[in-house]
């Protein structure tokens, strides 16, 4: 796989996953409907895991444009290639979303309640506060990036007598660092919004949302959508400023 697929199947994988374990939570008649929170950052903290361990030999497994710019912001990324990730995780964000719904399609049938079918695919907050809902996603995607910085410092090491900056991985298990810190994200700080922290996970399904809204009987939230579409990249510059100015 190039880098551009890497990020698509990574990124559909995750939405299909994780927007997957909504449906399956709220969704009318599924087999665990009724699910609660800590079923639905579990499942999402695993399609992090799932989605890092396909794309992440290939492309680093980005699957998020806040962590993308992050890192370019942070020089641990070339800036020329940020178009083409955040296009592929995109696409991928949509494909994924088209899954989910083509998936529980009979669910989403038998669901009358507009905000339960439309979470399937796209966050919204608990209390709409507009400043503090852009506050939340602002410090949860930070917190992300932030901690992403420092897993990928670890994966380097200087081995003993070599001025050679070498990689060490744990293979699959390597994947694992991130999904804890999704986990934790979603238990810790994800009640407020939802916790989007990645504009690929909702805007991209939110659009999707736009052309099914009428079918599903309920509306995409676009009032709202901005802020998971645009905070997130503003917490993951800031993590990336703290970073460098706490390694000066």
């Amino acid at each position: 796989m190039s880098p551009f697929i890497a990020e698509l199947v990574g990124t559909a994988l995750l939405v299909l996953l994780g927007n997957g374990v909504v449906a399956n939570c709220v969704l009318k008649n599924t087999k665990t409907a009724g699910g609660n929170w800590m079923v639905i950052t579990t499942g999402w903290a695993f399609a992090v895991f799932i989605g890092v361990v396909v794309a992440g030999p290939i492309s680093g497994a980005h699957m998020n444009p806040a962590v993308t710019i992050g890192l370019a912001t942070a020089g641990l990324f070339s800036w020329a290639s940020v178009p083409t990730y955040i296009i592929g995780q995109f696409i991928g964000g949509i494909i994924g979303a088209a899954l989910v719904y083509l998936f529980y399609i009979d669910h989403f049938k038998v669901t009358d309640n507009p905000a339960l079918c439309r979470a399937c695919f796209a966050t919204e907050p608990a209390i709409r506060n507009y400043k503090v809902n852009y506050f939340s996603e602002v410090i949860g995607t930070f917190v992300l990036v932030f901690v992403i910085f420092y897993i990928v410092a670890d994966a380097h090491v200087i081995l003993p007598n070599s001025s050679v900056t070498t990689p060490i991985g744990l293979g699959s298990i390597g994947a694992l660092p991130v999904a804890i810190l999704v986990w934790v994200i979603g238990l810790s700080l994800g009640g407020t919004t939802g916790y989007a922290i990645n504009p690929a996970r909702d805007s991209a399904p939110r659009l999707l949302l736009t052309i099914l809204a009428s079918k599903l009987k309920t509306t995409p939230d676009w009032a709202y959508g901005w802020i998971p579409a645009t905070a997130p990249i503003v917490g993951g510059v800031l993590a990336a400023w703290v970073y460098l100015i706490l390694k000066m």
